[in-house]
């Protein structure tokens, strides 16, 4: 490691190719050669990055992942109390947008020392860009619970979100997820199923849910998968007669009139007073 100053140190968090090497920024190549210390999700992949980029680090090279991320993030904070700069890469993107990299962050900003990143690809934007979807407001999911029953129940949650939603999935759970938003979200829920963004073979398909869930079940999908799905659209105005109806339903059933009348009013957003003065017009 290079002579540094005591209290220059930093984190930098730098974005790597998502597949096109030809991605990568000039400060990327820059500080791959420079930095003290290079911490990697997967040293591996770092080494065939520095290779295909003509690039020889002089730092120390660590594994810096999920599984070591709490005895890690210690050691490279010495480094940068040192003076150093700690540079961080991941397999593919951004470092921690669903990958390692928030636990670092999070203690180097505690302490007060400096962090700062190196823009570059990133797959929830390249997939929310190409989708046609609205991109004015959205939100990043991560991936969906592997168990069935829980990822019904989080699709479930997500059924009145009015955003843009991107997801991570598996392409051998491709099929399962799309058949929970089919299910979840109706199969006319317009979504966009981006595979291999930046490479050779990139393919996005764009269609309703249900369609790509059949699309899914029946081809071997493979490499890297970026899910964009349409958000909840305005609900309909509630009919007052259909209103009316539930209410005198509740009442039939030995509900109060009030409270039926608040129960049904709080699911639709109507007005209690108003409804109220409806269902006695209506007697």
């Amino acid at each position: 490691m290079r002579e540094t100053e005591a209290g220059s140190g930093r984190v930098v968090l730098a974005a790597t190719p998502i597949g096109n090497l030809g991605d990568a920024s000039r400060r990327l190549v820059e500080l791959l050669g420079e930095a003290d210390v290079i911490a990697a999700e997967d040293t591996r992949r770092l080494h065939r990055l520095v290779q295909g980029l003509g690039v020889q680090p002089v730092g120390r090279v660590v594994s810096y992942h999920e599984h070591n991320e709490a005895s890690k993030t210690a050691e490279l904070l010495d480094d940068v109390r040192a003076g150093g700069t700690v540079l961080l890469v991941t397999d593919a993107g951004m470092p921690s947008v669903s990958d390692p990299g928030y636990r670092l962050v999070e203690a180097a900003v505690a302490e007060g020392l400096t962090v700062t990143a190196v823009p570059g690809p990133s797959a929830v934007l390249t997939a929310l860009a190409l989708s046609g979807l609205p991109t004015d407001r959205f939100c990043f999911e991560g991936f969906l619970p592997r168990k069935a029953g829980e990822r019904a129940a989080r699709v479930a949650e997500l059924a009145g979100e009015r955003r843009t939603m991107v997801f991570f999935e598996a392409p051998h759970r491709l099929a399962a997820m799309l058949t929970a938003l089919a299910e979840g979200f109706g199969a006319d829920r317009r979504v966009a199923v981006c595979r291999e963004l930046t490479k050779t073979y990139e393919e996005v398909l764009r269609a309703g849910a249900g369609e790509l869930a059949a699309w899914a079940a029946d081809h071997d999908v493979r490499g890297e998968i970026a899910v964009v799905v349409e958000g909840a659209g305005e609900s309909a105005p509630a009919n007052t007669e259909d209103l009316i109806e539930a209410v005198n339903e509740l009442v039939a059933g030995g509900v109060r009139l009030k409270d039926a009348v608040a129960a049904v009013a709080g699911d639709v957003g109507a007005s209690k007073r108003e409804l109220y003065a409806a269902v006695l017009a209506a007697r």
